[in-house]
């Protein structure tokens, strides 16, 4: 096949917003030149051939802003309006979408409507690009998966995981800031190799497969999960990610869906029940971080990064610096971060980095403030913002569960 027959719906207002709180520079970019972006993505986590766009509409909100700030550094409005002619002359189909209430426009809707109009023309379509963080068209994925066609999820916000994990691929904040800006798109240190290599999600999956049965018939001793998975994230790569453990939603259930004879799994380790000795309950040095019951809840639902508590105060302090120090650049900062951080013996990666980095940016706080953000504010809006994600997930807490995890992610070491 020489190219993918694809289908690209931008909710304008929603991806716009969620950039422009990360960098309102790289934000305004993708505003002023999709045609340059729409390009790069063509051909950008696809492995069968590059996408012909056949379908290309943008949903915007003429009336809909921004706070700014001119050249003259005064506080103004930036219209949306003002970048119609940019996607028009991209070749995009601008579909006007005021708001109707206080908060919505039609813009999910109407994206709704037009990919399963899309879905009923003669043309197949073989891939939907979904450009929204809006978990309203959860639903919208699903017909897609039902009609046996790839999706695709573009978000600059830690969207829902009930709305990523049905697309085939999700092209996230950091990816997102890094094709605008011509960098290389990478989901984090250990997805350096090409995409092409692990995309076909059945054959990574015969890989996984082969990698874990064959470790485990020739194990002496108890694997270690935590390494197993580190290795294999290296091995098959981005496919990993963006299919959630191919649909089991963690490395220990997809090991589980194996069935291999014999298997024992503890927190930490697994473990043939014939073959080896039954390991301690408590496993001296694994790596594995027990977190209190309502913070596990967080990483189990919102993929907050499972890190030790004293790790937190260390990451907010060093992104405070980084944003002392540079001129704001998302890839640039998750990458000094980490180096700085296991530099100071905090091996964090940039992927969890950078959920940090858009916690603090959505809770209020954004590295390219200026004056930049102490670390006390960047850990405050960080620890809001995931509780006021909870909340919007429908992830109930009591007032002593809260407690517990504002002292878990507390910015205060002392704490």
């Amino acid at each position: 096949m020489g190219h993918v027959r694809a289908a690209f719906f931008l909710d304008f207002d929603n991806v716009f917003s969620g950039l422009f709180k990360l960098d309102p520079e790289v934000a305004v970019l993708f505003a002023t030149e999709p045609g340059q972006w729409l390009g790069r993505l063509a051909n950008t986590l696809t492995a069968d051939a590059p996408r012909r766009w056949l379908i290309l509409r943008c949903y915007l909100n003429p009336a809909g802003w921004v706070n700014h700030r001119d050249g003259a550094g005064e506080p103004t409005r930036l219209y949306f309006s003002r970048f119609r002619p940019s996607f028009v002359r991209a070749g995009f189909e601008v579909i006007d979408c005021p708001r109707y209430n206080a908060t919505k426009n039609a813009a999910d809707i109407r994206i709704v409507v037009d990919a399963v109009d899309a879905l009923a023309d003669d043309t197949r379509y073989d891939e939907f690009v979904i450009a929204s963080g809006d978990s309203d068209m959860t639903p919208l994925l699903q017909r897609l998966r039902r009609a046996d066609r790839r999706t695709m999820v573009v978000s600059p916000a830690d969207a829902a995981e009930a709305f990523t994990a049905i697309a085939d691929q999700l092209l996230d904040s950091q990816q997102l800031l890094a094709l605008v800006q011509g960098e290389p798109v990478d989901l984090d240190d250990e997805a350096e190799a090409a995409f092409a290599d692990a995309a076909n999600t059945d054959e990574a999956y015969a890989q996984f497969r082969a990698i874990v049965t064959a470790d485990y018939e020739a194990a002496q001793d108890p694997l270690n999960m935590a390494a197993l998975a580190y290795r294999l994230r290296g091995e098959l790569g981005p496919v990993v990610g963006t299919s959630n453990w191919f649909g089991f939603g963690s490395f220990a259930r997809a090991v589980e869906a194996l069935q291999l004879p014999g298997l024992r799994m503890s927190q930490h380790l697994l473990w043939h029940e014939g073959r080896h000795p039954t390991p301690e309950p408590s496993s001296p040095g694994a790596p594995r971080t027990a977190l209190p019951e309502p913070v596990e809840r967080l990483a189990d639902q919102l993929s907050l990064p499972r890190l030790p508590q004293a790790w937190w105060p260390s990451i907010y302090e060093t992104l405070s610096a980084y944003a002392r120090e540079h001129r704001f650049n998302l890839t640039q900062c998750t990458s000094w971060s980490r180096d700085r951080l296991r530099d100071g013996g905090v091996p964090v990666s940039r992927g969890a980095v950078a959920f940090v980095v858009r916690g603090t940016s959505f809770g209020g706080s954004p590295l390219h403030r200026q004056p930049p953000p102490t670390a006390a504010e960047i850990g405050t809006a960080f620890v809001n913002n995931v509780l006021s994600r909870a909340e919007a997930a429908q992830i109930p807490f009591t007032e002593d569960e809260e407690t517990a995890i504002r002292a878990w992610l507390s910015p205060d070491p002392l704490d």
